[in-house]
Formats: C-alpha cells, structure tokens, sequence
C-alpha cells in the first residue's frame, strides 16, 4: 500500500505476548494516525520493549494482529522493516569513523549507489547543524551530537514510521532539547514517531497522542490535556514548614470527612484533590492549623503527567509505579536496555 495514501500509520489490535509463564502485553490495541507522534509511557517493566520490538518485526507476537505503514508485522516483516527506522536508548554507530563516513555507509546498506549516499549524507548533516562535524570521528562526538547522528542515519532512506525507545536516556538539557527539536522535524516532514520515555515533560511537551502502559496492558489513551483530566482537573498542593510533618498532615486529611482524595506523598510536600477550588485551600489550611502542623505554601494547580502516571500506574501515594519491581515478560530487565538497532540492522 502506498504510504502517501495511508491515514493509520500504525494499527494495533489484540496483540499478547508472553515469556514463559509471564504475560508481557495482554490484548494491547491502538492506532496511530500517519504524521502524528504518538508517546508510549509506562513503568519498567510495563512492556514498551516488548511492545516496539513486536512493531519492528524483532519479536513476534503471540496472538493478535499489528501493521505498520501498510505491513503485516508477521506476513510482511520485510515491508514493516523497509518503512521504519528504530533509535534506542544507545547510538548504534561507528566510533572509528567520521560522521559522514557513518551516513554514507548506512546509504549504501539501504541500497544507495556511492554518488547518491554521499549528496544525502551532506544533505543530513547540514539539516541536523552536524557539518562542523562531519569529518570529526564520532568518539569525539558530544551525548547529543550522538544522537543527533544516530537519528540521521535512520533517515538516509526516509522512513514511513521512526520508533524512538528512550532516545534521551541519559542526555544532559541541553542535548534532550536538540533531540527534541528533531522529533519537531519529523513531524513536519510528515513522518510517523512513536516516542516511549520514562520523562514525562517529553510526553507531555511531543506527543499528539499518548497511551500509557501497566503490566502489559493499555490503562490510558488520549491527549495530555485528556489524561490529565482524568485525575481529577485542578489540585492542591501543600508544603508543611517541616518536611517531617508531611506524613502527618496525610494522615489528618485522610481522616476528614468530605471529597479529599491524596493523590501523592513527597518528601516535603503532598498534592491531593480540589473538588471544591479555594475553599478546599481554606478547609485544608483549617484542618492544618488545628493539627498544629505549619504551612510553609499551599495553592492551586493543574495536574501533570507525573499525576496521571502515578494515578494510572501505581501507587499514587507511595510515588511507586506497579511494575517498579515486578515486570513483565523480558522488560523486566530489557527495558533499561533496549535494542539500538538502526534501519541497516533490521532491514
């Protein structure tokens, strides 16, 4: 099927897999349309991994259907893998060679004859701010510039569909920014992203669509703007004087009659519901005040995706996702070190 004539990008329906005994995604479906970023959150564990490496042809599934620009992940695994570029949390590249020697070897892998690897080589590093740099070997190359080149290498052959697995992982600011900004790029170049990261300002500032993972399962989908109100709209977040009365300010609020609803526990502030906007400021001040516990700042605001994760996946108090400690399937350990394959190692 012609790219340019599909609307679903990506189209997941039932799928399952297990490891053994243990259920990795269970009856996981979503779709994603062409052109937009799609985010993939979850605690480890959840099965993102395993999620994108059914969607790249590197696992099958055990039941259940997925295609990706058009292709059957298990009928079509050659069409799947001549769509896609896959980036993961670690630079697949050369170290000994110089930038542009690892676009043009990337060009020629994906079929390119040696004139036309070269000029699309030039082309990506001068889109990427990467041509001071070009003939710098690539051990000499900075976290961001990495990942910068690794991105590029999976766009010699412009792909239908790019999976970024925890692309940042590890980045200072400055270099999550640049990668950032080339999630930007493919966007407007019309290219499908799907996004998985544990960082939710990522989620929260890239994606059109996010769903979100927990021990195999899709327990969230829609925008941030969405998710997020489904925790609950507008909170209260509230810093005792002394941090160590926290746990005891929790404990009054639990106790007091009414909606109030703790929907999670720091180490020197707590955030719970407002259903009734300022006047669950001055019911919460009250209840402080009669504990003889101090304020040091208390207000109103409006949830994060750090709330709706917390809400979603875990223990919301405790500040503890369900597949912290117990994962599913092989993520249980993958997930911290995914494939960092690139198109020149799944095509």
């Amino acid at each position: 099927m012609p790219t340019e004539q599909l609307t679903t990008a990506v189209r997941v329906t039932d799928v399952t897999k297990s490891f053994d005994d243990v259920a990795a995604l269970t009856g996981v479906s979503f779709e994603v349309p062409a052109g937009s970023v799609l985010g993939i959150l979850g605690p480890n564990g959840a099965g993102k991994t395993t999620l994108v490496d059914i969607l790249c042809t590197l696992l099958p599934p055990d039941s259940g259907t997925a295609t990706v620009a058009g292709h059957d992940v298990v009928h079509d695994g050659a069409g799947v893998r001549a769509a896609i570029s896959m980036t993961g949390q670690y630079a697949a590249l050369d170290e000994t060679l110089s930038g542009r020697d690892n676009l043009i070897f990337f060009g020629r892998m994906q079929g390119l004859r040696r004139r036309a690897a070269i000029a699309r080589a030039d082309e990506l590093l001068e889109r990427f701010e990467l041509s001071h740099t070009g003939k710098r070997p690539v051990y000499a190359y900075s976290g961001g510039m990495r990942r910068r080149l690794d991105i590029a290498c999976g766009l010699v052959v412009e792909p239908a569909v790019v999976f970024l697995d925890e692309p940042t992982t590890g980045l200072d600011p400055r270099s999550r920014q640049e990668v950032w900004n080339l999630v930007e790029l493919l966007k407007a170049d019309g290219i499908t992203t799907l996004l998985t990261t544990q960082y939710l300002d990522e989620a929260d500032l890239l994606s059109d669509n996010i769903i979100v993972l927990d021990r195999g399962r899709v327990v969230a989908e829609g925008t941030a703007a969405e998710l997020k109100e489904r925790v609950g709209g507008v909170h209260c977040a509230v810093t005792p004087t002394e941090p160590a009365d926290v746990d005891r300010l929790a404990e009054v609020l639990r106790a007091a009659p009414g909606d109030l609803r703790i929907m999670s526990i720091g180490a020197d502030a707590l955030t719970l519901t407002a259903p009734d906007g300022v006047d669950t400021l001055a019911e919460v001040i009250a209840l402080a005040r009669g504990a003889d516990i101090a304020l040091h700042d208390i207000g109103l605001a409006t949830p994060t995706l750090d709330d709706v994760f917390f809400a979603l996946t875990g223990d919301a108090e405790s500040g503890v996702g369900s597949g912290s400690d117990t994962g599913s399937g092989s993520d249980a350990t993958a997930e911290p070190a995914v494939s960092a394959a690139s198109p020149g190692d799944v095509a």
